[in-house]
């Protein structure tokens, strides 16, 4: 029987940060193109769904993405941290106008220490309404330094004009393929006397859905 799968690898995100810091509408601007002006608070948690094709190697991979949509308040935290294990890459999304967003990034990465999948898995930082310029009030220096410390990628993204939106998904993307990649690669080098090779990254028992015939851990 023929499958109804049409995709290569379905692939999860995670998008993290305070209430209010602009996650649904990054989320909806990724997958529709559009942006959602009124504000209506996430109660626990929800996903968008987006298909691309990402090209890799020479071959094009059919990509099925799931963005999952968190709640920021503190009394969904124990709800939502169940979520954080079976997700390959996270957008930490704080907002630029809001100072506490941005301090409280500390705490969101302490979350995902324990919670990920390891301790260090891949994350963007995303610095949210950089059109508010008005209103901003966390520097870009600053946030860079804090990226640096932890060493993040970070970058400057309007939910409201769709600046960098899909860029900070592609480099999302890229980093969790690139992991992946290695992760496969690894597990084709030898143990000792020819015995399969005893692995050490927590990644490579992340499951990762791939083609029908081609379902694997890695």
């Amino acid at each position: 029987m023929a499958s109804a799968v049409d995709y290569d690898y379905l692939i999860k995100f995670l998008a993290l940060g305070e209430s209010g810091s602009g996650k649904t509408s990054f989320l909806y601007q990724y997958t529709d193109g559009n942006f959602q002006s009124r504000f209506i608070s996430t109660v626990g948690i929800d996903f968008r769904e987006k298909r691309l094709i990402y090209r890799a190697n020479g071959r094009n991979n059919r990509i099925h993405l799931q963005l999952w949509d968190t709640a920021g308040q503190e009394r969904f935290r124990s709800l939502t941290t169940a979520f954080y294990r079976d997700a390959m890459g996270f957008l930490l999304i704080f907002d630029l106008s809001n100072e506490k967003s941005f301090l409280e990034v500390v705490n969101w990465l302490e979350q995902l220490k324990v919670h990920a999948y390891c301790e260090n898995p891949d994350i963007v930082l995303c610095g949210n309404k950089s059109d508010l310029e008005h209103l901003r009030v966390i520097s870009e220096a600053r946030a860079r330094q804090l990226a640096e410390k932890y060493n993040l990628v970070y970058i400057e993204t309007s939910a409201a004009t769709g600046q960098n939106v899909r860029r900070a998904v592609d480099i999302l993307l890229d980093k969790v393929m690139a992991r992946m990649q290695n992760a496969v690669d690894r597990s084709r080098l030898p143990g000792r006397r020819g015995q399969p090779r005893k692995f050490d990254d927590p990644y490579l028992y992340q499951t990762v859905t791939i083609a029908p015939n081609k379902r694997c851990s890695c």
